[in-house]
């Protein structure tokens, strides 16, 4: 067995190990290891923006399913989390959105996350955010992570911001300004035209650091524990088996999913299915891949009565000349990330003034796995939507003790009838939207859901139907004080030493909103937890 010795191990190069990978090595003296499962980010669609529309399925993700939905028609949805480093910030829509200031303010007043309100962690958001158009008291520019407008809005995407003014939606230009409500065209996680994952924008610039190793291509076997501290990490780099013992620390940042997999093969979880699997029990912690909360978007789909969108580059010519375009003068659809518009509003059924829907815009048909599409050389577009801060909370489990095993995945989408009268709302709103006279010349037909959809009843089986996954699980090894709680505010494992958590699945709730900024910032403050620098 291969072994050698560092101060910190970081189980997993998603965007939350990136930051701690950089933030760590600063100090000299640190020695540091991340293990990321999947490969290298070499595949030129990663860094291209529009690359995001075959990135939700294939090689760089595990290919997930969810288990059968109850509330969904039973369906088993696909469910694309990334296996490459980087994470999903190497192949998600790279849309820059970070949750309302009062998603925050809940975490530490109401969920037992002293030191975590939005005032508190707004400086981490600065700190990250590297933002080439916007600055002040709200905006970044020095940070890593580059953030830059879309260069050139799809004439769709143009037309769907003027509808959802005519729908009574005011454009917004800043979702993460004062004010979230409104629509608009997205910021995106791009620099000089190419995505900045935080692959790209943390890791890459201090890869040579002496005292950084990063190992992709590693199956993490399991965390190893001398009583109740970590002492390392087992694991299997496609050659040999190998020992990475962590001096200080033992770092956890695998994701939503990813994380309590790998807590629970290292004996740390609900101790009655740790047994089951015959998994010698470390620590009894119940909230291990519990609470699992994620958005469940519920697209519809117009043909267009032209080739206006972006589905007219299907066709092998007009792609190959967007190549040229693009390589040539960094300009044209290459450097769309498909998903540039949106909005923030209100279902109406509730009387807060923050909004609790979200609307993503896709100036083409078919571009998501899963998603309906139009009529085989047609052109459409899509407006995915989604209640934002959803009550329906479910579960991670081992399938087996085999580390290979994918495990089962269950976010128990719509269980809670508010999900659903909200996700409804929402449906509702996009028909309204696309009906506009700014969209509406030049719509043909809405094929999804078509024209027999008219009732309450109607509009619920169709969210049950079209639904799915937004990409953003989390909470599953929850932050707080209660007896569900995985870890406490300092990112610290519950009763053990060595081993923090410092991901996604540490929220204690879900934001409203993109989750890949969020995920930045808890690595950025644990970076500070675990330097001291608090």
């Amino acid at each position: 067995m291969k072994e050698a010795g560092y101060d910190y191990v970081i189980v997993g190069g998603g965007s939350a190990g990136c930051v701690l990978a950089n933030r760590l090595s600063e100090d000299s003296a640190a020695r540091v290891l991340l293990l990321e499962a999947g490969g290298k980010d070499n595949h030129p669609l990663i860094h291209m923006p529009v690359g995001f529309a075959k990135m939700t399925t294939g090689p760089h993700t595990w290919g997930f399913k969810t288990a059968p939905q109850r509330h969904a028609n039973n369906r088993e949805i696909p469910y694309a989390q990334a296996r490459v480093i980087g994470g999903g910030s190497s192949i998600n829509a790279e849309v820059f959105t970070r949750g309302h200031p009062s998603d925050y303010d809940r975490w530490a007043e109401e969920e037992g996350c002293d030191g975590w309100s939005f005032k508190e962690i707004q400086q981490y958001f600065l700190r990250s955010e590297g933002n080439t158009m916007m600055s002040g008291d709200w905006h970044g520019t020095d940070g890593p992570l580059g953030v830059s407008n879309v260069p050139d809005p799809q004439p769709m995407t143009r037309a769907f911001v003027q509808s959802c003014q005519e729908a009574g939606i005011p454009y917004n230009p800043d979702f993460n300004g004062a004010t979230q409500a409104g629509s608009g065209i997205y910021q995106t996680t791009t620099k000089n035209y190419r995505r900045c994952s935080a692959a790209v924008g943390y890791l890459k610039p201090v890869r040579k650091r002496p005292n950084l190793t990063v190992e992709t291509g590693c199956m993490v076997k399991r965390i190893e524990f001398e009583g109740t501290r970590a002492t390392g990490v087992h694991y299997f780099n496609g050659k040999e088996q190998c020992r990475a013992k962590a001096e200080s620390e033992v770092i956890v940042t695998s994701g939503a999913i990813g994380t309590p997999k790998i807590m629970m093969l290292s004996g740390i979880g609900p101790a009655a299915h740790l047994q089951e699997h015959e998994i010698d029990v470390v620590a009894d912690l119940p909230g291990v891949g519990e609470n699992l909360n994620d958005h469940f978007g519920i697209d519809i789909v117009a043909e267009l009565k032209g080739h206006y969108s972006l589905d007219k580059y299907n066709k092998w010519y007009n792609a190959a000349l967007a190549g040229i375009q693009y390589y040539a003068f960094k300009s044209g659809p290459v450097t769309s990330n498909v998903v540039e518009g949106g909005a923030f509003w209100h279902s109406g059924l509730g009387e807060g003034e923050i909004p609790d829907l979200q609307f993503h815009f896709l100036a083409g048909a078919g571009a998501e796995a899963g998603v309906p599409s139009v009529p085989q050389g047609a052109s459409g577009i899509t407006l995915n939507s989604y209640t934002v801060r959803p009550k329906s909370r479910g579960t991670v489990r081992l399938r087996s003790a085999d580390p290979a095993a994918l495990p089962v995945i269950d976010p128990n989408f719509l269980a809670e009838p508010d999900d659903l009268k909200c996700s409804v709302e929402g449906v509702k709103k996009s028909v309204e939207i696309f009906r506009q006279p700014s969209l509406q010349k030049y719509v043909k037909a809405i094929h999804f859901p078509d024209a027999s959809v008219k009732t309450q009843e109607d509009f619920e089986n169709y969210a049950r139907q079209y639904g799915r996954t937004s990409y953003h699980p989390t909470c599953t090894c929850k932050m707080g004080q209660d007896e569900m709680s995985v870890v406490d505010t300092q990112c610290r494992v519950r009763g053990l030493d060595g081993i923090r958590i410092c991901d996604s699945s540490i929220m204690p709730s879900l934001v409203g909103s993109n989750t890949n900024a969020p995920t930045i910032m808890i690595a950025e403050k644990a970076s500070d937890l675990i330097r001291g620098n608090r």
